[in-house]
């Protein structure tokens, strides 16, 4: 391992990260693992690139030194930003899955028992398939969420960053509060979201903020159209800040003109499951118990109004197309997993057809402490009303 000074984190932090990964591929019988997943990848090394739609791969001996398989142009990544020293790149006019399989010949490990993340976007089926073939002397076996078992809950530096995060998000936030007003468009909006989310050390996100107005508040994942807002409407905002990968994430709500009996009631709803939240957040409660905490008070309205997805999700290391962590914990019925101190949640008791044609949102990104929780964000909870 190549020691430097300049990475997200402290060298140990990476030592720890790196061991603990072996001692999970030590349970399950694994000489080693190919690990492809950006976001996996990032935690285990600071690696990180736009370019990460090119194949991309860490392998990691149990007991030899990791080396990265990269296309060439992404390679000063690893010098520039990581502790790894062997590289195997590719050029464009290569064969990226023929250069995996050499190295893997090159240092011994084409016979032995190798995990790969199966589930991983950029390391599709039919190069599964060719290096299945091509390991003919060696089983490649599925490790899906080796590297995510170590990710779910966060140390003390990954918080701070997580804080850091915040701030971006809070700027962005406040931001589109101040932009909206009646004439102005989602673009306008969205503009000043992201520069006050740039201003305030925030970096590109995993997704760019949700904006959305009057009747298009009820489009599920819709970002700004030109759409002009109008009086007595209502804006949408849901906003993720950025630092170093790691996200934190937001929503709120922006009402023109007073109050209708219906928002308001939506506003006291889904404060009060915030509220549930906060209170009954603590390790050993499971997924399924903090699911429960926002869904039976979000169900019990008058206002037409439902959540038509899961309560949340975990969220921390991203890159686009998302910036949760819901493939590794999402919070919705049925999951016995147990909240444990570390664990961090974007927690959405959001309310979708209020009146029948209104959607509406507050957010609260939380982290799991010894005894309960604690919200990342000072930011006002109630509507803004413009």
């Amino acid at each position: 391992m190549r020691q430097r000074d300049d990475m997200t984190f402290p060298a140990e932090e990476y030592v720890a990260r790196l061991q603990a990964l072996r001692d999970r591929m030590a349970e399950r019988r694994l000489d080693a693992v190919i690990i492809s997943d950006p976001e996996n990848l990032m935690y285990l090394t600071d690696y990180q690139t736009t370019g990460y739609s090119y194949f991309q791969a860490l392998v990691v001996p149990i007991d030899d030194e990791p080396f990265m398989v990269t296309r060439a142009m992404e390679e000063s990544n690893v010098h520039a930003r990581t502790w790894v020293e062997r590289t195997r790149p590719y050029a464009d006019t290569g064969d990226a899955i023929q250069m995996l399989f050499s190295a893997l010949v090159e240092f011994g490990l084409h016979t032995k028992s190798i995990g790969y993340e199966r589930n991983s976007y950029f390391f599709p089926a039919y190069q599964q398939d060719r290096m299945i073939h091509a390991l003919a002397d060696g089983d490649l076996l599925d490790c899906y969420g080796i590297v995510e078992e170590g990710r779910v809950c966060k140390t003390a530096a990954e918080i701070e960053l997580m804080q850091r995060a915040a701030k971006a998000t809070e700027a962005g936030m406040q931001a589109g509060f101040e932009a909206v007003r009646e004439g102005v468009t989602e673009n306008e909006i969205a503009g000043e979201v992201c520069r006050a989310m740039f201003a305030a050390g925030g970096e590109y996100p995993a997704v760019l903020p949700y904006i959305t107005s009057g009747p298009r508040t009820m489009i599920g994942h819709a970002t700004w159209e030109q759409r002009t807002v109008g009086a007595a409407e209502h804006v949408f905002l849901e906003v993720g800040g950025c630092v170093r990968r790691y996200h934190t994430a937001m929503m709120r709500t922006v009402v023109l003109g007073d109050l209708s009996p219906s928002m308001r009631e939506a506003q006291r709803v889904m404060k009060e499951a915030l509220d549930a939240v906060h209170a009954v957040v603590r390790p050993g409660l499971t997924i399924a118990d903090l699911d429960r905490a926002v869904r039976v008070i979000i169900d019990d309205n008058e206002i037409g109004a439902r959540l038509v997805t899961r309560a949340g999700y975990s969220i921390g290391i991203a890159f686009p197309p998302s910036w949760d962590e819901g493939y590794i914990l999402s919070i919705k019925q049925g999951d016995s997993t147990p909240l444990r101190p570390g664990m961090t949640f974007h927690v959405i008791p959001w309310m979708w057809g209020v009146d029948g044609d209104k959607t509406c949102g507050i957010s609260d990104t939380i982290r799991v402490t010894e005894d309960g929780c604690a919200s990342f964000f000072e930011l006002d909870r109630d509507f803004v009303v413009v």
